[in-house]
């Protein structure tokens, strides 16, 4: 491109600007390896490196001991963690970038080895049918325990209180993680939620969670630096299926979402093929752009060119990339020079230490 990409020109996120559209999203990679799984300096340091992002959406962080469902992930329910997340923000601030953390609780999706034996929570008692990364390897998911409403209420608060402590770490705001098959996703479903209650059979209880977090969490943060992260089609994988009620249901919730001064709304493409399937969307940006009022991000194998396309044909704001960001630290900077993009090593993306998470040049290293 001759002139200016659009998805590299600044961008008023409310009242954050960003730098550039080039947004790197969140992206699990498992070095949290210590007895509190709590951010290191090497956290601080592969944060800074991709600090030229116009914004990082962190790694999903668990809110509490009973979200955690992956080995060595990062929470931020603790003092400790707190103080590590204090260094990631810090490294990022004084490379004049901005950070979003995610809040995460992955529900069904985890398993009894990481809770001491008991059963993970979820909406129902529906077995995902999928694999749980435990400290012993991969093993099958298992049926959980379907949620007391004194349980749905807790975690809520655990939502709130990470929030909370998000911003007493520094970050510049907080995205609710509600796709990818994880717990608030699992209640939006009907393949995951067959509850009878108020959490339970139409689509306006089956939300009900997602909407009660909010309301919980813009007291302790501001509204307008809370984004929401949601996978409409997700189907075939993270034990997630889709039927007739899943995208009306969809439909309703970001319809609903306008009535929110938020951040942003993160959505992905399909992870899989849905065309075939009569009751699946499979162009999420195009569906939900004429629909969301605020601040559209979409995530989904996007390159340069099908990022700055999607701008400028007006069906996104912003772009988040994710495993590009893993390889090419400085994304942005490639994107302007149209430097060749370097590849990632898929064996490192989840193992502990140096080696595929902060190895990777920047392109100035390259060239030398």
């Amino acid at each position: 491109m001759n002139r200016q990409q659009v998805i590299l020109d600044k961008y008023k996120l409310e009242d954050l600007e960003l730098k550039n559209r080039v947004i790197m999203a969140p992206m699990t990679r498992s070095r949290a390896d210590n007895p509190e799984n709590a951010p290191t300096d090497l956290h601080a340091a592969y944060y800074r490196q991709r600090s030229s992002a116009g914004l990082i959406i962190s790694e999903g962080s668990q809110i509490s001991k009973r979200a955690v469902g992956y080995i060595n992930t990062p929470g931020i329910y603790s003092k400790a963690q707190v103080e590590g997340w204090k260094k990631v923000t810090k490294a990022v601030h004084e490379e004049g970038g901005k950070i979003f953390i995610q809040l995460w609780h992955v529900g069904r999706m985890s398993h009894p080895d990481f809770h001491g034996g008991e059963l993970p929570l979820a909406p129902s008692a529906i077995n995902p049918e999928a694999k749980s990364f435990t400290p012993q390897g991969f093993k099958d998911t298992v049926e959980p325990k379907e949620m007391t409403v004194e349980e749905i209420k807790q975690t809520v608060q655990d939502f709130k209180n990470a929030a909370k402590n998000a911003w007493e770490a520094g970050f510049d705001g907080v995205e609710i993680h509600a796709s990818n098959g994880y717990l608030l996703h699992q209640f939006f479903n009907t393949t995951s939620n067959d509850r009878t209650d108020e959490y339970g059979g139409s689509k306006e209880n089956r939300a009900r969670i997602l909407f009660e977090v909010l309301d919980a969490v813009k007291e302790v943060v501001p509204e307008n630096r809370i984004g929401v992260r949601m996978n409409p089609s997700l189907h075939g994988t993270f034990g997630m299926t889709l039927d007739e009620e899943t995208i009306p249901t969809f439909d309703y919730i970001i319809e609903r979402l306008n009535h929110y001064n938020l951040s942003y709304l993160h959505l992905s493409e399909p992870f899989t093929d849905v065309s075939e399937i009569p009751y699946a969307e499979p162009n999420i940006a195009k569906r939900y752009r004429p629909v969301y009022k605020g601040t559209l991000m979409i995530n989904g194998g996007f390159d340069r060119e099908k990022g700055n396309k999607v701008i400028e044909e007006g069906f996104a704001d912003l772009v988040a990339y994710g495993k590009l960001f893993i390889s090419n630290p400085d994304l942005p900077e490639r994107f302007a020079q149209d430097a060749t993009l370097a590849d990632w090593d898929q064996d490192t993306f989840y193992t502990p230490g140096e080696k595929g998470y902060t190895d990777y040049p920047l392109l100035e290293e390259v060239e030398k």
